[in-house]
Order: C-alpha cells, then sequence, then structure tokens
C-alpha cells in the first residue's frame, strides 16, 4: 500500500512520553496515510515492552541501534521509511490532529512550483500548556534558545529567507521529500547533541533545499524545564557548539570577536540572560579567543 507520509522518531528510556506522542499521532486525521518509524538509541527494554504490548491503527516499525545520538537514530528511521515524505518529530512532541494533513498539503501545494521536490516544510511548536510554563521557559522562546517562531511570523505559509533558515531547520517538527532525507543525512562524526539541526540547515541550504514554515501544522512540546536544567543545557550545547566548529568550519553559530566580547559582558550580569551566558561560555570554555 503506497504511504504518503513516514513519522520518524528517536528516543530511549521515555516510553510513557513516548506512548502520548503515539497517542497524538493515533488522532491524526490522516493516520490511514501514515507509518511510524521508532528508533531506540540503546539499549531501552521498557520502551520495547511497551511498544510490543500495544496496538495502534497505523503501521509501526521499532527497532534498536547502539547508543550512538539522535541524529544518527534520524538516519538509521529514514533508511526504513516508505513514505514519499519524512517528518522527524521528537518523543515528546504531540501533534495536532491536522498537523500530518498540513505537512502533507504544503508540499502537495508546493507542486504548482519549478521546485516542487527541493522544499523542507517546518511546523509550529509550543509548549504543552498541560505543564507548569517556568520563567526560563517563557524566556527561551522569546530568545530563539528553544524556539524562534516569533522571529519568522512574517513568513507564515512562505519560505524562510535562506539566509536565515539554518537557524529554524528544528528536528523536533519539520518534513521533506524522502529522497531529500536520503541524500542530505544527519553528521554520523558527533556525538553531542545541541546544533546538529543547524549543520544539517546549513547543507539543506547549500544543497538549494528551500524552508517553508507552516504554522497551521500545530504541536505541543511536552517537556518541563526548570532554570537549573536549562542551565546544564546550556553550558552543554556550548560544549557543542565549540565541537561543531572544530570539525564544521563553515558553522556560524560559535561567536567569535566582538560577539564573544559581547556575551563575556553580558556574562556577569544577574539576569536570565546573563546566567545563560555565563553557561554557554563556560560549556565553550572560558579560554576561548577573540
Amino acid at each position: 500500500m503506497h504511504t504518503p507520509l513516514s513519522i520518524v522518531i528517536p528516543t530511549r528510556d521515555r516510553a510513557q512520553i513516548l506512548r502520548r506522542c503515539l497517542d497524538a499521532i493515533e488522532k491524526q486525521t490522516i493516520r490511514d496515510q501514515l507509518e511510524v518509524i521508532v528508533v531506540i538509541d540503546g539499549e531501552d527494554p521498557k520502551t520495547s515492552d511497551m511498544l510490543a504490548n500495544l496496538v495502534w491503527s497505523f503501521p509501526l516499525t521499532c527497532f534498536a541501534i547502539p547508543k550512538s545520538q539522535q541524529g544518527i537514530a534520524r538516519n538509521r528511521g529514514v533508511e526504513q521509511a516508505k513514505g514519499d515524505y519524512v517528518l522527524f518529530i521528537n518523543d515528546d512532541v504531540f501533534l495536532a490532529p491536522q498537523a500530518c494533513q498540513m505537512h502533507l498539503y504544503t508540499h502537495q501545494r508546493s507542486f504548482d512550483t519549478a521546485h516542487h521536490d527541493t522544499y523542507a516544510v517546518l511546523g509550529f511548536t509550543q509548549w504543552d500548556p498541560s505543564l507548569e510554563i517556568t520563567p526560563v521557559m517563557r524566556w527561551l522562546d522569546k530568545t530563539g534558545w528553544q524556539f524562534g517562531y516569533d522571529k519568522i511570523q512574517e513568513y507564515t505559509h512562505k519560505e524562510i529567507p535562506k539566509d536565515i533558515q539554518h537557524r529554524f531547520t528544528y528536528t523536533s517538527h519539520i518534513s521533506l521529500p524522502k529522497k531529500i532525507a536520503w541524500k542530505t543525512t544527519f553528521r554520523e562524526d558527533v556525538d553531542l547533541y545541541g546544533w546538529e539541526d543547524i549543520e544539517w540547515g546549513m547543507r539543506l541550504r547549500d544543497a538549494g533545499i528551500s524552508l517553508m514554515y507552516e504554522p497551521d501544522a500545530r504541536a505541543l512540546h511536552h517537556h518541563h524545564l526548570t532554570l537549573e536544567d536549562s542551565l546544564k543545557r546550556m553550558e552543554h550545547i556550548g560544549k557543542s557548539a565549540a565541537h561543531f566548529a572544530s570539525v564544521c568550519p563553515e558553522f556560524d553559530r560559535l561567536p567569535k570577536g566582538w560577539k564573544l566580547w559581547t556575551y563575556r559582558l553580558i556574562s556577569v550580569l544577574p539576569t536570565m540572560r546573563g546566567r545563560h551566558a555565563k553557561a554557554f561560555l563556560q560549556g565553550m570554555g572560558r579560554d576561548a579567543t577573540v
């Protein structure tokens, strides 16, 4: 049977949240046009047992890989995909009922263009309101350190400009033709999370792939963050940024020159931004030079 859309979900040690993710897929308006591929990143018997004992109306493939990282898990999922298009989501992302329909509609709408097979589609994700939305979670949204949808509102239902699109290739909720996903894979020579989506987005951009923003493809992000959680995450992505810059000369997210000095000045402030800048620099290494 023809499958228009394959949903690829990397996961590990989050069986209950994954179940809620799959329950949301069960409610999709086009669930008869979907398949789901769950890739377990490392040993995880609870998730394997949960999936073995539950049944959904859509075809579901589940397999484990040796512990690596999300990008590799996504690559292995794409290798098993049968759909014309691939939708990447995280296991803590709950799709609204029409989300998959809107992804397909946006891709099919692009058939009217001369380059219909060179589009990726970014959906809209917001914090799950059932969670306690902490001040740091609101701050992350406003600054773009988690999601920066406020910065691309003017491109609703349009292409995001090429020079900034890589900043918004959020792999927690993005779709693209399978043949593009086959050709432009995630790097497998890095094991730190935090920038793999932006580096991947840079290569999509350089390959001539445009990014469409479709906010009607909606989802909720069920992930509670405290300030302590966020600072630990910021330190990790500082470390990851330094690593990506060392293996990818084109990587442009590592602050240098006046931007690095700005980070250092901000990092002495007792503000939300200052504390995050300090954590980021600690991850990078305080001996970073101008």
